[in-house]
């Protein structure tokens, strides 16, 4: 139980020798690292540890090494990865196969497993170091920082990497001068609005009320976003310090986590960070001796998309049923239970410690002058380097698809990237020199959202995307009005009749009415910003949109309903294998005598067929 700054500090200095000296191999020992996130986990990483375990003791290596789970190293794609101290080897694509001769080669025999070593597509380079890898080259770790380096369940370790530093600078601190500090740091909200947080902190700092609160905003809902989970998951204690400073410059006691109960993970470790942290007296009634109190509760959210917003969430908080209210009046003035209330997201209350510990100029010198500092970004689809990056404001989306992310998978063309998830939009070709923050995305035709990046390419519909996400919000809103309710049913059957070939030209007027409608009357930003994926895509994608319309054709030959297989009788072998497959029968011929045909009228279009047949004589047309 720590009683002063000063004991917290002497104990922070030993946790960074002792952790520092593991990774220096000190006491003569490796120490194995195994990726703990998410995707590494599903990937296979308990049944790699486990193996490891065995092969050790068989082996008789015990002794001479030690294995830790550590946070989310990033690189999603090249997964589940092993990282090996002292000689810093990182090994990725790891199976269970792989274990026995890395543990008889590196720990036994000190010699690289060199097959399993990252190979850079463009030089055909071997990269032993993770950080060499060109998928880090422009990353800044800020909101990230610790993560893939600590073992997110020992609070020791959140301290060895500069945890708590932060809120001590703040408690010497008056709390009128920490919301000062973080409004002069030009920090925006990380969740999507980007309004500035300083300035919510004053707003509620000011609000008069006995009892005052902080949530953290974890309900993390677009598709393909994951950068609020890994944080939790990974560094937990940043995300509490945070917290703490914010109920510190605003006069908070109370705050609460709201994390959707899909992430298991993040919840376990979050539940365990605050315990510890309370055992520690770094949580609780007077904090490290100042006399400042705060406490930090969890609740979880049962996956309703809605509930990101914040009075949706503060609704679910208190038991009632998620669905947004009008303001104001705001948060800050009357948020959880009628109180003063400020709600951050994940991203954002972690990258709070770094402006406290590392000072305000520190921050500013990464990013751009209206958007300062860095963002996390999910960076998924038709991409080689799949995975989480943190990148300073400014760098460009070309930088990000093509450094960064390695460029298209399978040498394919660039076609489009959808940023802010189902709220923002697609942005094409032309448009890859924006650099990346809050205005010019917004400026762009799009928005940064909560930091999700869908890459897309040649193989893409684009009226089939403004589909699936016009589905997603569908099925999302909470129906409380009826712009949102009726406005994106509408919306979304619009699309579906195009993408059956059956729209007009009629189709477009009634969208851009419908998408007028929806943002002007609807009561959240969910209804809002609905029809931000098809205002783009008309935009930007127009002429797709008429070969769907005036020509019944779908260029990219997805839409099941613009398209049919049909088998080339001059390749056709006469296997029958196509037929045999068939879930519905409908292709017929006679083995060996006769080319096979399908029945238009039975085919569902599944496509078993065409992964089928082994000589490529079936077409899409």
């Amino acid at each position: 139980m720590y009683t002063s700054c000063e004991e917290l500090r002497k104990d922070a200095v030993r946790y960074a020798a002792e952790l520092k000296a593991k990774f220096d191999g000190a006491d003569g020992k490796k120490y194995i690292c195994l990726c703990g996130g998410t995707g590494c986990m599903s990937g296979g990483t308990q049944e790699i540890k486990t193996r490891l375990e065995e092969c050790l003791e068989n082996f008789k290596l015990q002794d001479k090494a030690e294995i830790r789970v550590v946070g989310c190293f990033g690189l999603c794609s090249e997964g589940p990865f092993i990282r090996i101290y002292p000689e810093d080897v990182t090994y990725r694509l790891v199976n269970v196969a792989d274990v026995e001769e890395i543990v008889v080669k590196d720990i036994r025999d000190d010699e690289i497993v060199d097959r399993l070593v990252y190979e850079d597509p463009a030089t055909k380079e071997k990269i032993k170091k993770l950080e060499d890898y060109p998928f880090y080259k422009k990353q800044k770790r800020i909101a990230l920082h610790g993560c893939g380096v600590i073992d997110p369940n020992k609070i020791e370790e959140a301290l060895a990497v500069d945890g708590y530093q932060g809120l001590m600078k703040a408690l010497s601190m008056k709390p009128d001068e920490v919301w000062q500090m973080v409004l002069d740091s030009g920090l925006r909200g990380r969740g999507g609005g980007g309004f500035p947080t300083g300035m919510k902190w004053k707003f509620a700092a000011g609000s008069k009320g006995d009892e005052k609160y902080v949530v953290c905003n974890g309900d993390e809902g677009d598709p393909g976003a994951f950068m609020d989970r890994s944080i939790l998951e990974d560094n937990p204690l940043a995300v509490i310090e945070g917290m703490a400073i914010a109920g510190y410059a605003i006069g908070a006691s109370e705050g609460y986590f709201y994390i959707r109960a899909e992430y298991p993970v993040a919840v376990r470790r979050v539940r365990a960070a605050i315990k510890q942290a309370e055992e520690l007296g770094l949580l609780g009634d007077n904090i490290l001796g100042t006399g400042f109190k705060f406490h930090a509760h969890l609740r979880l959210g049962a996956g309703a998309f809605v509930c990101g917003e914040e009075t949706a969430l503060l609704n679910s908080i208190m038991g009632q049923r998620g669905m947004p209210r009008p303001r104001p009046p705001f948060p800050a003035i009357s948020g959880l239970w009628n109180k003063p209330t400020i709600v951050n997201n994940v991203e954002t209350l972690a990258t709070v410690p770094y402006i406290l510990r590392e000072g305000v100029e520190n921050f500013r010198q990464y990013g751009t002058e209206k958007s300062p500092g860095t963002k996390v970004f999910c960076l998924g689809g038709k991409v080689n380097n799949v995975g989480l990056v943190e990148i300073p404001m400014g760098v460009t989306l070309r930088e990000l698809i093509y450094e960064i992310g390695g460029g298209i998978q399978n040498g394919k063309e660039f076609k489009a990237i959808q940023t802010g998830g189902p709220s923002g939009g697609s942005l094409k070709a032309d448009q890859l020199d924006t650099p990346i923050d809050f205005d010019n995305m917004v400026a762009a035709g799009s928005m940064m959202g909560s930091g999700g990046a869908i890459v897309m390419d040649e193989d893409n519909c684009m009226v089939d995307v403004a589909k699936f996400y016009m589905g997603f919000i569908r099925d999302e809103s909470c129906g409380k009005c009826s712009p949102c309710r009726i406005g994106t049913k509408r919306m979304l059957e619009t699309l579906e009749r195009i993408t059956e070939g059956r729209g007009t030209m009629q189709d477009f007027d009634d969208l851009e009415v419908l998408a007028s409608v929806c943002k002007s009357n609807s009561l959240c930003a969910l209804g809002q910003t609905a029809a931000n994926p098809i205002l783009s895509t008309i935009k930007n994608f127009r002429d797709e949109y008429i070969a769907h319309v005036v020509d019944k054709k779908c260029p990219a030959k997805v839409c099941k309903g613009m398209i049919q297989f049909v088998i080339d009788p001059d390749k056709c072998k006469k296997c029958s294998a196509c037929s045999r497959a068939c879930p519905v029968e409908a292709i017929s011929g006679v083995p060996g005598k006769t080319p096979f045909v399908i029945d238009q009228q039975k085919c569902v279009k599944c496509g078993t067929c065409v992964t089928t047949c082994k000589f490529d004589a079936i077409n899409v047309e």
